[in-house]
């Protein structure tokens, strides 16, 4: 005799990439249970920025869904008012060196032919965009597709829109698998959930609920820092980050990386970042990392010299080996569906990763080729 099921969809991971999966689905007419360990946002979403950005993909299908997303996250704010702090505020890319220019502007010309708006801004004219900037300067890129949202709030509220029934506080020890290793739903520490599909979204626990699966994906984490500081008056406009923070994202190294970004906040303080380190869960402050954040920070904004520094936090971001997600059905475990592996872009790419999971649920056609996404790309060897 078959169990009864809880719903249609069980969702595991209540960041807002889970989040996005289940008001999707739940848009598509599907009943959605979402489970999670912890608290809402409790893992990274509650650690990031909230960055929408185009301006650090290159050309290729991480760039294409990002653009999905920022269509459907300018969608959803429209629809959801001030609840997910959603700010327009766009992004500047700055170049501090003629080599950096003429390889920043590359970048944005092969973007502009997948459909970024990207404004080449002379060094003449940086003071029009941001008043604060360092001089010297060779010169920028202005980005006004690049967004902002309070990640937090944003998971939350679309959880809520949703309509999901929402389960924290409970670890899921198990995913379940009936006759051929068809999912069936998952187990948990304080009962089973039943349902024909299980999503994936546990961020940077996403290899370890593969594994409960019987499958392997190799996410792994990688850790990164952000310094807030005391609240001030809007000093910085935009997103404001150098042109090397590009190659960092892309970086193979499990070493330190750091490069600054810098973004004011309507709440009034202002976000430093970014560092990127492979260092297992560590959440040791580094007061070596917070100095070359801070370090960087005040060399394209020296006003931030005398401006404190109230609080720092850690955050991991799930990390796959070629720079990609895992989106899409997993042909090793039918039934199971992964959305993770989004890196630092997670919050930006949440709602296209969502709106595609919920047409591969209801067997619609698909907003992008999932092809570069499948979750068993990898080879056994990358575990």
């Amino acid at each position: 005799m078959s169990e009864p099921l809880t719903s249609d969809v069980v969702v595991v991971g209540a960041g807002v990439v889970g989040a996005a999966c289940a008001l999707y689905a739940a848009r598509a007419g599907l009943t959605v249970t979402v489970v999670d360990r912890g608290p809402v946002a409790g893992g990274t979403t509650g650690a990031g920025e909230g960055n929408l950005l185009v301006s650090d993909k290159q050309p290729g299908p991480e760039l294409d869904l990002a653009l999905l997303s920022t269509r459907l996250w300018s969608e959803l704010a429209a629809e959801l008012g001030e609840a997910v702090e959603y700010e327009p505020k766009g992004g500047v890319v700055v170049a501090g060196t003629p080599r950096a220019l003429a390889g920043l502007e590359d970048l944005a010309d092969a973007q502009r032919t997948a459909g970024v708006t990207a404004v080449p801004v002379p060094a003449d004219r940086l003071p029009d965009l941001e008043p604060r900037l360092a001089p010297g300067l060779a010169g920028a890129v202005h980005y006004p597709q690049d967004a902002q949202v309070m990640p937090a709030l944003a998971a939350a509220r679309l959880l809520h829109a949703s309509g999901a029934r929402l389960l924290t506080g409970r670890t899921v020890t198990e995913v379940l698998r009936g006759p051929g290793g068809v999912v069936r739903g998952v187990r948990t520490d304080r009962g089973d959930l039943h349902a024909p599909a299980v999503v994936n979204a546990a961020g940077t626990w996403g290899g370890e609920l593969a594994a409960r699966a019987g499958v392997r994906l190799p996410v792994l984490p990688r850790r990164g820092f952000v310094l807030v500081t005391e609240p001030l008056p809007r000093r910085i406009r935009h997103k404001v980050y150098a042109a090397d923070y590009v190659a960092d994202v892309v970086s193979d190294s499990a070493a330190l990386q750091t490069s600054p970004v810098v973004e004011g906040t309507a709440a009034g303080p202002v976000l430093i970042g970014a560092s990127r380190e492979r260092v297992g869960f560590d959440r040791t402050v580094s007061l070596p990392v917070l100095r070359a954040l801070a370090a960087g920070a005040t060399r394209l904004f020296p006003f931030l010299s005398g401006v404190r520094a109230m609080r720092t936090y850690a955050g991991f971001r799930p990390y796959l080996p070629d720079h990609l997600p895992a989106i899409g059905p997993d042909p090793r475990a039918p039934g199971l569906l992964h959305a993770c592996g989004h890196e630092g872009a997670g919050i930006g790419l949440a709602t296209g990763t969502g709106q595609l999971l919920a047409q591969v649920l209801t067997g619609a056609p698909t907003a992008l080729d999932l092809t570069p996404f499948r979750p068993d790309r990898f080879p056994e060897e990358d575990m």
